[in-house]
Formats: structure tokens, C-alpha cells, sequence
């Protein structure tokens, strides 16, 4: 008996906290731009991100991205360079959903910086149009997109469905992407991949020495190092991998975290039970990228293993991602994303 009114206070306090929650969530605003080709996003009244999908982009973003005190989360550059922005990696553009090899094409590396007699051999992603923009307690945005070669041939259809919530201190974004093949196509386990989210200076690891990284072209990019004392961020997984050692390994959950003015900021990725390959690895680098990539088995393992995924003409898969900015005197605690976790995962 006693066990089960604990079990009945317990159902009552979840019950309650749901109703707390949804008491407290701001109201989503919604705002779509055909014109502009843009989708502005607002929580509580204040601006949260922007959906831009303009021809001059060879993906769409989410850009730029606001914490709910109003702190900017996610890198100026290219778009609006803000001062001590690191320049490296031009394809780093807020958060964004893209990977390095589909059938032999980079849709992760293209930017404005690839030279046009180079262009062959990168993918675009087009969105032509947006399926829904919903304003409400939960803001709704959806949109199709086709990723195509330089001659606009269509290799995936995607449609994407975005959910935005917030309270005070905290903004979420859900995304679900369902990919689904025009023709034969397939993901070549490679680093670069699949979620991404290019983060704000003061949230990159401290480091004095420059980094090279080559892709697999053989470009080489300088990330420079420096000791302007802005950079002060951390990672840390759910299987308790912390700074440089969350890169290459899997876990639910990451989050970076950083004081940003006098408040701590984190952002935590969480991963899906039914996506590819869970739980996620973690491509995590010191200088500012944060993605989820459950391609990218075979560098995270030293070759030990990889994942490739194939689809035939009509098949499709679907990722699964939540997005959790909270910003206060503290960073989010393990409990609290293990518990977030968990219900995302029941959706």
C-alpha cells in the first residue's frame, strides 16, 4: 500500500510539474518572409532564430540563435562578424542539417569560399517551399527541400518539421528530417556530419596552439589559437565524457556550457532512439563546431568499424533532434537532460 500511494505521488508530482511547465512556456510567434526568403522565429516577444533558406546559401540555417536572456549562442561569422569571431570553416553557419558524402558529393563543406571550378564535386540543399508556420504556446515551422548536384538533379527529398518552445530561461528546438531518395543514394560513413551548430567564441575550449584540419579532399583549415581569455567553454556527455575527449565518442547527450556575461549558457543536443546508429557520436571539436554524426563511425573508431547507410529510390529514413538552450545562475544539470531526455525519447 504504501508503495503504491508513493507511486501515486509521484504520478501527481510529474502531473504537476507538466502543468507548472506549460503555465510558465512563453508564447511562439511565427513570422514567414517568401520575399525575404525567411522565417523569423520569436519567443516570449524576443527574437530566437531565423529560418533562411536564400539562393545564396547552399543549405538553409537556423541563424542566428538566441538564448532566452537574449545572448547570441551561435558564431557571427560569415553572415554578421562580430568582434574576436574566429573566420575559419565559412560553411559553419548557426545550425544546420547536411553531410560529407552522398553518392561521392560534400553537401557539408560547400560555402561561398569553394571556387567555382571546384563546385562539381559539393551538393546543395534547396528548399522550395515551406509546408507549415504556426504560431501558438509551440510554434510549428515546415519545409521541403531537395539536395541536388550542381545540375539541380534531385538525389533526396527532404521535409522537415521544426517545434519551438520556451520559458524564461530556456528555449527548445525539436527537428524532425525525413529524407527520402529520388534515386539510389548513398551516405559514405564520413566525418562531417549531420546535425551541426557552429558556437558562439565564449563557448569554444580554451586553446593557445593553432589546429590544422584536413578534409577528406585534402583541404587544410587553420583554426588559430589564442589566450584572449573570451573562450571559456566546456563538453560533457551522458557517459560522462568531458573537454576534448567528448569528440569521437557516443552518448545520448552533449552539452557545451560557458559563462556568457554573468550568466551560465549551455546548449545540449539530444539524441533519438530510433535514429541510425544511436546513441549518436559526437563531433564535438574544441574550437566551436558541436554536431551529432551517426555516420562517421568508421574515423570516431579508428577504422575499427564504420557505418554506411544506403537508400533505394523511394526509401527514406528519419532523424530525430532536440535542441535545449538554457541560460541562469546555473547550467543545466545531468538529472534534468537525463530526464529530457528520456521523454524525448517516448515521443
Amino acid at each position: 500500500m504504501t508503495r503504491l500511494k508513493s507511486l501515486g505521488f509521484a504520478m501527481a508530482m510529474t502531473a504537476l510539474s507538466s502543468v507548472t511547465l506549460a503555465q510558465n512556456s512563453e508564447p511562439v510567434k511565427v513570422v514567414k518572409s517568401t520575399a525575404e526568403n525567411k522565417v523569423d522565429i520569436f519567443i516570449g516577444n524576443k527574437p530566437f532564430t531565423t529560418f533562411l533558406y536564400p539562393d545564396t546559401l547552399e543549405k538553409p540555417v537556423l541563424y542566428p540563435v538566441h538564448a532566452a536572456n537574449g545572448t547570441v549562442v551561435t558564431r557571427g561569422f560569415p553572415l554578421n562578424p562580430r568582434p574576436g569571431d574566429p573566420t575559419d570553416h565559412p560553411h559553419h553557419i548557426g545550425i544546420w542539417f547536411n553531410f560529407e558524402n552522398l553518392n561521392g558529393l560534400d553537401f557539408w563543406n560547400n560555402s561561398y569560399a569553394i571556387p567555382q571550378s571546384k563546385k562539381s564535386a559539393y551538393g546543395w540543399i534547396r528548399t522550395d517551399r515551406i509546408l507549415e508556420a504556426e504560431s501558438g504556446k509551440t510554434g510549428v515551422l515546415a519545409y521541403h527541400a531537395n539536395w541536388t548536384n550542381q545540375q539541380k538533379e534531385i538525389i533526396l527529398q527532404e521535409t522537415t518539421r521544426f517545434e519551438f518552445s520556451g520559458d524564461a530561461n530556456q528555449r527548445i528546438i525539436e527537428r524532425v528530417t525525413t529524407l527520402k531518395a529520388d534515386m539510389d543514394a548513398v551516405f559514405k560513413d564520413a566525418k562531417d556530419g549531420m546535425l551541426g551548430l557552429r558556437l558562439a567564441h565564449e563557448l569554444q575550449i580554451p586553446d593557445a596552439v593553432d589546429q590544422k584540419f584536413t578534409d577528406d579532399k585534402g583541404n587544410v583549415t587553420v583554426v588559430k589559437g589564442g589566450s584572449d581569455h573570451v573562450a571559456n567553454g566546456t563538453y560533457l556527455t551522458s557517459a560522462g565524457k568531458t573537454g576534448n575527449d567528448a569528440w569521437s565518442t557516443r552518448g545520448v547527450w552533449c552539452k557545451v556550457y560557458a559563462k556568457m556575461g554573468t550568466d551560465s549558457v549551455s546548449i545540449a543536443i539530444i539524441d533519438h532512439p530510433k535514429n541510425v546508429n544511436y546513441p549518436t557520436f559526437w563531433h564535438a571539436r574544441g574550437y566551436g563546431l558541436f554536431a551529432a554524426n551517426p555516420l562517421g563511425e568508421k574515423i570516431f573508431t579508428n577504422g575499427k568499424s564504420e557505418k554506411n547507410l544506403t537508400l533505394k529510390k523511394g526509401e527514406s529514413v528519419t532523424f530525430r533532434y532536440r535542441i535545449v538552450i538554457t541560460n541562469g545562475s546555473e547550467t543545466i544539470s545531468t538529472a534534468k537532460l537525463n530526464e529530457l531526455a528520456e521523454g524525448f525519447g517516448k515521443k
